[in-house]
């Protein structure tokens, strides 16, 4: 026999197992921040050497070639925004099952930096096209 004002209310959880949640939701945040490390670094060094290809192009020392720098630039932030997607996935089902364990987990702070990254790398990536 089931009393009814059970069916209503929230699993309580005890303190060991809150503990144990929040130690998962720390380490997966902190996985997330790792991704977002390896996205800045890629989105940087490919934009960094698109602007080094741009000073050559005014100096007039174009070279050519097949794939040059420009596209390994492209290519380094493409990669480093595909970085951050693959990151925000395995963040957003991680904390999906904590959510499912009884976690009461609105948002993961680090998938909000995670998409703010990568609003600036499509931005860099939009200039990059544009300004071929």
């Amino acid at each position: 026999m089931t009393n009814e004002s059970e069916k209503g209310a929230t699993k309580k959880i005890d303190n060991n197992t809150w503990l144990a949640i929040e130690r998962n939701r720390v380490a997966y945040d902190r996985t997330m921040l790792a991704w977002i490390r390896t996205a800045i670094a890629l989105i940087t060094f490919g934009f960094s050497i698109y602007a080094v290809v741009q000073l050559q192009l005014r100096r007039g020392q174009e070279e050519d070639r097949l794939i040059g720098p420009r596209e390994f630039g492209l290519t380094m932030v493409i990669i480093g925004l595909l970085s951050l997607v693959l990151g925000a996935w395995d963040n957003r089902n991680n904390m999906q099952d904590l959510r499912a364990m009884g976690a009461d987990i609105r948002f993961s702070r680090a998938g909000i930096m995670a998409a703010l990254i990568a609003l600036l790398g499509i931005l860099a990536l939009i200039v990059m096209i544009v300004r071929h």
